[in-house]
């Protein structure tokens, strides 16, 4: 397998993935911040090696980020927007790596500009932007060595795979995945290379600082894990998953990528990496049996996207269409502008529904609860602002005395991070919180005699207080069914150490 590199291809890559950019930062303010944003910023207010819910490397960028650059939404969301365009560049990279040209490098990268899952995780700061990133080119990397022959480069592939491990643990699927897949073919020869065991050997040691943090405080990640998938996350069947798959990756872009996947499997052509088709077959039987959310598996499809495009342009090379590619772009571009409203808030959001209900289609459900109108990552972004308003007006009301020394305790890392974010120029202090690494950071000095609370107070917890009055309420019809409503109480005189309260409240989740 040879692959064809035309000088011009790289520009021609470059400049798709400069509109993907463009486009992403256009779109970046949206409806407003996001939840796990919230929570993020406040994550790196407290810099450490590891937090309940995720590794730390994403946090350290964002607190170097934001230093440099400030947390408004164009700055928050750049980062993610660029992640995205390098997506799309590598995408295109690996088509031509498989020996595409440049039709089939430009359906590729198309593919993965239109993606909705890809244009998601673009669009706001998370983990899973740069995830989707490191798998990206991991993939990359694999498919060059096992087209070259160049096992050295195992050592670049376990050095960047250690760093994708700090950012989220699901590069380990990756890592499961291609073990199974060299093992399952003829290039099970890999697997006696010292090379490859060495970056494996990187990886683990650059892993280790967080793996160290893990021990030294319990394992809460393990607690959150085992508490997600048992209270929180929609459980998926087989089939259930699979037609995620196609909601998440564009209904109309299956035939790239279930055609990438048999012609890795069966194609001659791709006789040289047929062990990264059976490793898509062992990441999605581990994820299928493990009942994994069904985007965990997203990150994947470049390499499919890829192999599909350049077994396409190849077969209308031999049929002599020279006009096809042209057409098939023109399709992938047509098919991704119908559902950018679906991946990116484009719209306002009474058009977005009737659009949705137009189209008769939505986003999988991942978690269990009632839904919103909105998909939740949408419904996600309004209302912290008018949250955190509602709280400071409460706290002014409130006698010199009580508003010195409060604390504000919202229920989930949500609540707290509006608090956190909109809180300074309102003249609020920080907040505190029992939900994941906001409960790892303490109830702070607050001495259990007032507090604001957010959100209902559970009928066990209303006599832990000597009063309980209800001083706000702010109301968001946009919101998630549980954020729609909040009354704001202000608690006073708790009846038993703040110790034992914070040890009570604990949520991993």
């Amino acid at each position: 397998m040879t692959a064809a590199r035309r000088p011009g291809d790289l520009a021609v890559l470059a400049g798709i993935a400069g509109l993907r950019l463009a486009f992403c930062v256009a779109t970046a303010p949206g409806y407003g911040i996001f939840r796990d944003e919230l929570y993020y910023l406040a994550c790196a207010n407290h810099l450490a090696f590891g937090y309940v819910d995720h590794p730390p490397l994403s946090i350290a960028l964002l607190w170097l980020w934001r230093t440099l650059f400030g947390d408004g939404l164009l700055a928050l969301r750049f980062l993610p927007a660029v992640a995205g365009a390098l997506t799309v560049f590598a995408t295109g990279l690996i088509a031509r790596e498989l020996g595409g040209g440049r039709g089939a490098i430009v359906l590729a990268a198309l593919a993965a500009f239109f993606a909705p899952f890809f244009l998601a995780v673009s669009h706001f700061y998370s983990m899973n932007a740069f995830d989707l990133l490191f798998w990206t080119l991991l993939l990359l990397i694999a498919t060059e060595i096992l087209v070259r022959e160049e096992p050295r480069r195992w050592l670049t592939f376990g050095a960047l795979a250690g760093l994708g491990l700090q950012n989220k643990y699901s590069v380990a699927f990756l890592g499961f995945g291609l073990v199974v897949g060299l093992a399952l073919t003829p290039q099970r020869r890999q697997l006696r290379s010292p090379w490859l065991w060495a970056g494996g050997a990187l990886a683990l040691l650059l892993f280790a600082p967080h793996l160290a943090w893990e021990a030294a405080n319990g394992a809460p990640s393990l607690a959150f894990i085992r508490n997600a998938a048992e209270l929180k996350n929609e459980p998926v069947s087989p089939g259930a998953f699979m037609a995620g798959q196609l909601l998440l990756l564009h209904p109309l872009y299956a035939p790239l990528w279930i055609g990438g996947l048999g012609a890795l499997l069966f194609s001659r052509q791709f006789a040289r990496v047929r062990a990264l088709g059976s490793a898509y077959l062992a990441i999605l039987a581990l994820m299928i049996l493990q009942q994994a959310k069904v985007y965990y598996l997203a990150p994947v499809y470049p390499l499919l996207f890829a192999a599909g495009c350049v077994a396409l342009d190849a077969a209308f090379a031999r049929r002599d269409w020279p006009r096809a590619p042209v057409i098939a772009g023109v399709a992938i571009v047509v098919a991704g502008l119908a559902l950018v409203p679906m991946a990116i808030p484009v719209l306002p959001p009474a058009t977005f529904i009737a659009y949705s209900d137009a189209l008769r289609v939505g986003a999988p459900k991942m978690e269990r609860g009632a839904r919103a109108e909105l998909p939740q990552v949408y419904a996600d972004m309004f209302g912290w602002r008018e949250l955190a308003e509602e709280v400071a007006r409460v706290r002014a009301a409130l006698p010199e005395a009580d508003r010195e020394r409060l604390a504000i305790f919202g229920r989930n890392y949500g609540e707290a991070g509006a608090i956190d974010y909109f809180g300074p120029e309102l003249g609020l202090p920080p907040a505190i919180s029992p939900h994941n690494s906001y409960w790892v950071w303490g109830p702070r000095d607050w001495d259990g005699r007032v507090a604001i609370v957010i959100g209902d107070v559970r009928p066990e917890s209303v006599g832990l207080f000597g009063s309980l009055e209800k001083l706000g309420h702010r109301s968001c019809a946009l919101c998630m069914p549980y954020e729609a409503e909040l009354p704001i109480y202000v608690a006073r005189d708790l009846q038993i150490p703040v110790s034992e309260l914070w040890a009570r409240v604990k949520l991993f989740i």
